[in-house]
């Protein structure tokens, strides 16, 4: 390869590289709550904040874009995603099957140093105070889950359907003690596997991301949709069809 070639290809490696480490950064900042549906993403704010060109967050956004994370609108921006409640229900309804087998893969593989690996999750969860604190442990707890099937497929799909859901998940974790419901359920679901019942395991794993849906909704029946914008920029609920 020539000098040149080497140059442009360093080149692009390295804005590949500063591109994936703003998308992750993007999608931690959403999982923290610290974007929200209908947010536009200033790029010019975050390559201030980065200290790179715009070039790396366009791209980023262009990735998210890709996991229906983001939408781009013609001439208005980047935004957070909007979802309606009926769509996240759906969701729901499919990881609840993908989780479930997740389940039965992992409880006929599962060792038991990895079992106390995911005791430990529940316990650094179980100290949470708050839905700040505890949501991002939740993600990590159920994306090792899915990792401990040992198939790539089934944690490609539920990997690519969680990230869709961050918003209305959090919602499902939000009072009434859902936080405390959420990781007694975690807690069953480790002694599932432990005990290497593959049906159990499944089924636990469903009823889980199920008793997460009902939660979400309950939530959204107690304090109703949250006020998001529009594609064409008028306010509208989340909820609506």
């Amino acid at each position: 390869m020539k000098n040149k070639d080497l140059l442009v290809h360093l080149k692009n490696r390295r804005a590949e590289t500063l591109s994936s480490l703003v998308a992750e950064e993007l999608e931690r900042m959403i999982i923290r709550g610290e974007l929200q549906a209908g947010d536009r993403i200033n790029e010019s704010a975050l390559a201030q904040v980065f200290s790179i060109s715009r070039g790396p967050i366009r791209e980023a956004c262009r990735s998210l874009e890709k996991s229906n994370l983001v939408r781009v609108v013609t001439n208005r921006g980047v935004f957070v995603r909007e979802m309606s409640v009926a769509q996240a229900a759906e969701i729901y309804d499919v990881r609840a099957h993908i989780f479930g087998l997740a389940g039965r893969l992992a409880a006929s593989r599962i060792s038991s140093r990895e079992v106390e690996e995911l005791l430990a999750m529940v316990a650094e969860m179980q100290e949470a105070k708050d839905i700040d604190s505890y949501y991002p442990l939740n993600v990590a707890f159920h994306a090792r889950l899915v990792e401990l099937s040992g198939n790539s497929r089934v944690a490609e799909l539920y990997y690519s359907l969680g990230k869709e859901l961050h918003l209305f998940r959090r919602r499902g974790l939000v009072g009434g003690g859902a936080i405390v419901l959420s990781n007694r359920e975690h807690l069953h679901i480790v002694e599932a596997l432990r005990d290497h019942s593959c049906e159990l395991a499944e089924r636990t794993m469903a009823d889980h991301v199920l008793a997460g849906k009902a939660r979400m909704l309950e939530s959204v029946k107690r304090h109703g949709p949250e006020v998001a914008e529009s594609e064409s920029g008028s306010p509208r609920r989340t909820g609506e069809d």
